[in-house]
């Protein structure tokens, strides 16, 4: 185990210094302090967040209107696997494209409200139908291959903003807020359809699969097991409270009603979940601009418990150890993140995070993990002028609690894991992309993946993911 994790970071090691040798290669060939002459009005390069789009949106702030289809291609080779059971990732050659499109629209109805309506279509395929994996390789997969291709509803948002101070502040328009401008000081309630890391556990370096990262526990904190069904969705209420340096957010919404399943429980007072945030504008260096996120959420569901499952299958009341294997009840199921990001200049930011929840009790919405770190880097292509270039470096290892190994070592099967057996060691994952904008709203981005332990098992792997994506925004 320690060998392979030393393996990971030494490839971890390896992605950081090829980074940082193209990026500083680029800034150096580039240089516009060397290569102006010294006579001429040199202005700092701020970099550019804008997004090209194919066609020019709107112009007014009243009405939003724009889409996007991002389309990502992966492989792997054969890899080791001493064995496999029904939910391992199949070791033999595979390949799959997964693509997901979607139309925003918003209308202002005045300028503290707003709606908000999204539809989108996913489809194509994912590696071994999404299983074997807890650190996924393509967030964009839908879990559940038996669902309908069909559009659907994915968010539909009311957003009110109640100014608690008379001073503005601009604000960045995008799908999930029209205003030019808002109170300082406020209060933010939202109500309907949206996903839930749509407003908690965001960064600005890895929560993106279409222009950043494409790894589960990468863009999320992997043990953040955020209240989804399996498109990533839920109907909830969110409250945002901001002010100047900082704010604090309160969610309530509907869990499943299994694990993985798209159906929701729509009696809140049994299943619910509870998800609060505090966020500190301010970084962990002197004088350099950066983010603290602190996460906490309680689940409350119809979730088994894994020593319970254990014990039913060693004194023979089940052939196999199975999570679901009870009456109707609900237990709860709770956990703690730490979000970070830090700029080091004006191009190069580094994200880090850390996750833990009570692993006693069953993984249910987003994946199985009880516990990880995660920590990289992200670069703005202004520095090597190409302002809506992008390009990153990640490491996460991910693990489970005691009982949960247990469980799966018996036989057990999880809703995305279950090797038939297991010899436990942390699935560890190195993540490497570069985004490349081609011409108006298309973007193009090789990337690897590579995997130590997959599924937890030192018996497979480790295994290497080659990635492209193909990406527009309309």
């Amino acid at each position: 185990m320690r060998r392979r994790l030393q393996n990971s970071i030494l490839i971890f090691l390896l992605a950081l210094n090829a980074f940082l040798l193209f990026a500083g290669g680029a800034l150096a060939q580039d240089d516009p302090q060397k290569s102006a002459p010294k006579d001429a009005e040199t202005k700092p390069e701020v970099a550019d967040d804008s997004i090209p789009a194919m066609f020019p949106h709107f112009e007014t702030d009243r009405v939003w209107l724009s889409g996007q289809a991002n389309f990502i291609f992966q492989t792997h080779p054969p890899f080791h696997a001493a064995y496999s059971g029904k939910n391992s990732l199949n070791p033999n050659y595979e390949k799959a494209t997964s693509r997901v499109l979607t139309l925003y629209t918003g209308f202002r109805l005045n300028d503290s409200t707003e709606f908000l309506v999204d539809i989108e279509e996913a489809g194509g395929t994912a590696l071994s139908t999404g299983l074997g994996l807890a650190g996924n390789t393509d967030l964009d997969i839908v879990r559940n291959p038996s669902l309908s291709k069909a559009p659907y509803l994915a968010r539909g948002i009311i957003h009110k903003v109640f100014a608690l101070s008379k001073d503005k502040v601009e604000n960045e328009r995008n799908f999930l807020s029209l205003f030019k401008e808002l109170p300082r000081r406020r209060l933010e309630v939202r109500f309907g359809k949206f996903s839930m890391v749509d407003f908690f556990d965001q960064n600005s370096v890895g929560s993106d699969t279409k222009f950043q990262f494409a790894n589960w526990t990468v863009d999320n904190n992997g043990a953040y097991d955020y209240a989804a069904d399996t498109r990533g969705y839920t109907v909830g209420a969110t409250a945002d409270y901001e002010d100047r340096n900082w704010g604090f957010r309160f969610a309530e919404a509907l869990m499943p009603k299994v694990a993985n399943g798209i159906d929701l429980v729509w009696k809140p007072w049994q299943a619910h979940a509870e998800n609060f945030e505090y966020e500190l504008r301010r970084g962990v260096i002197p004088k350099k601009s950066g983010t603290v996120r602190l996460l906490a959420f309680a689940n409350y569901a119809n979730m088994g418990i894994y020593r319970v499952a254990i014990a039913q299958f060693r004194t023979g009341l089940v052939p196999v150890p199975d999570i679901t294997n009870h009456l109707w009840h609900i237990t709860r199921k709770y956990g703690f993140g730490i979000n970070l990001e830090q700029n080091l200049t004006r191009y190069l930011t580094a994200f880090g995070r850390f996750g833990w929840d009570n692993g006693k009790t069953e993984s249910f919405a987003y994946t199985e993990v009880d516990q990880t770190f995660a920590g990289g880097l992200g670069a703005s292509g202004a520095w090597w002028r190409r302002p809506y270039d992008r390009a990153g470096v990640a490491f996460v290892t991910n693990g489970i609690c005691k009982d949960h190994q247990i469980y799966l070592a018996d036989g057990g099967l999880g809703f995305l894991l279950g090797d038939g057996a297991l010899r436990y060691g942390r699935e560890n994952v190195v993540e490497a992309y570069y985004t490349a904008h081609v011409w108006r709203g298309i973007y193009v981005a090789p990337g690897v993946q590579h995997i130590d332990n997959p599924g937890y098992n030192r018996d497979r792997g480790p295994l290497t993911v080659p990635t492209f994506r193909l990406h527009s925004e309309f």
